[in-house]
């Protein structure tokens, strides 16, 4: 009998009880949901760190109204100065030590791309990360956790492409672009674009993901005879092109990327030169902007400015930056809440591939979408052009190709 009630005992001691075979989700409590990020809170591109506190800054918001289905949310960011090699050793600290539910809203290209093998093989969400690259949205089938949620940077740069054929039929452009895969997905999208007038881009000039000087590169498209200006860069580096351009005497047609045409760029660029610097610059938006007159009115505009005040009184509400941070973690907190009210790191990405948003950050007319075979979830953008000291939306807004 003894050794009976021996053996009952050893079999029970190696099977697991239901709790513990219960497979226990990271970074998500009855309380909590933990998520991460990673981005550049210093360093030559820290002007994007409004993008995670304005994040935060929504989360915050969401949380004083008792958060996703009960759950408050907790958004640890690691400073990764914009270098790739930090990204992956910080990300790795978010997922390994602080243990978070999902990555979120980390930016960049390279970067994303740097740790994407790490969480697809662990099957942790990689959501609406700061970029538009087709390396990564279109390759969701190998990748299903990661999603990007910029509009595609091809997209974008055919629709310069097309425009400078259409109304600078023959242009000699010069392009200053990022030379990585931002970079070179946009300077495939112009060259789209341009068709068969592609051969009138005299001269491509790159600069190196972490380079912040592109003076050299500048000065050699002037020198080329280029007299459209192409500029394909971040914040730091748009800035500096647009000064040293007009330190050559150079007035050429100008077209920047969306990502570097927040107001306190041309803010900086009429610090080192004049205010008329910049006018009749051509871009393309999707996020509302706070400081166009024009704009104020907009319910998005009202709670932007309301959650600044409330959330971030030190910062300024006129880096826009914010904005695109509360319109990405708008886009969160909806997956969350649609996720289910237990949800899990599979519901949070079934959630991530069906989404049908109408932001109130975005320009009117335009919708986050997205589906199991379409991780674009921007489709869409308008043409702006910097006239009397702001970004004045174009007409009606444009599909993406």
């Amino acid at each position: 009998m003894k050794s009976l009630a021996l053996a009952a005992f050893t079999l029970l001691a190696v099977i697991p009880s239901a709790t513990a075979a219960r497979q226990v989700t990271p970074g998500i409590t009855k309380t909590q949901i933990v998520l991460g990020a990673t981005g550049p809170l210093s360093g030559s591109e820290s002007a994007y760190e409004p993008v995670l506190s304005g994040a935060k800054a929504y989360f915050d918001y969401v949380n004083a109204r008792g958060g996703v289905n009960g759950r408050k949310i907790v958004y640890k960011v690691e400073d990764d100065q914009y270098d790739p090699v930090q990204t992956v050793q910080k990300t790795q600290k978010l997922v390994e030590q602080d243990g978070v539910f999902a990555i979120f809203n980390s930016i960049g290209t390279e970067h994303s791309i740097a740790v994407r093998d790490y969480l697809n093989q662990r099957k942790i969400p990689q959501l609406f990360v700061g970029s538009g690259a087709s390396a990564i949205q279109s390759k969701h089938t190998q990748y299903p956790w990661t999603m990007g949620l910029l509009a595609s940077f091809v997209g974008e740069g055919t629709i310069y492409g097309k425009l400078i054929a259409k109304t600078h039929p023959g242009a000699k452009i010069g392009v200053l672009y990022e030379g990585d895969v931002y970079g070179n997905e946009l300077l495939a999208g112009l060259k789209k674009g341009l068709g068969a007038k592609a051969k009138q881009i005299v001269s491509a000039q790159s600069y190196a993901l972490l380079s912040t000087d592109v003076t050299q590169q500048v000065q050699t498209l002037k020198a080329a005879g280029a007299d459209t200006f192409v500029i394909f860069a971040l914040p730091k580096q748009a800035i500096q092109a647009f000064v040293v351009a007009s330190k050559l005497g150079w007035k050429p047609f100008e077209y920047v990327t969306s990502v570097s045409i927040d107001p306190a760029v041309m803010q900086i660029v009429h610090l080192n030169t004049d205010p008329t610097v910049g006018t009749g610059a051509t871009s393309t938006a999707f996020l509302h902007d706070p400081t166009n007159p024009t704009q104020k009115r907009s319910a998005g505009v009202k709670l932007y400015l309301q959650i600044m005040k409330r959330y971030l009184p030190g910062e300024d509400p006129k880096a826009v930056a914010h904005i695109y941070g509360m319109m990405a973690a708008y886009a969160m907190v909806d997956t969350l809440r649609r996720a289910g009210k237990n949800p899990t790191r599979a519901s949070v990405l079934k959630a991530a591939r069906s989404l049908n948003e109408t932001n109130p950050f975005l320009l009117p007319g335009l919708k986050l979408t997205t589906s199991p075979s379409n991780y674009f979830p921007q489709r869409k953008m308008y043409l702006v052009r910097y006239l009397h000291g702001f970004w004045n939306v174009l007409g009606k807004p444009l599909q993406l190709p």
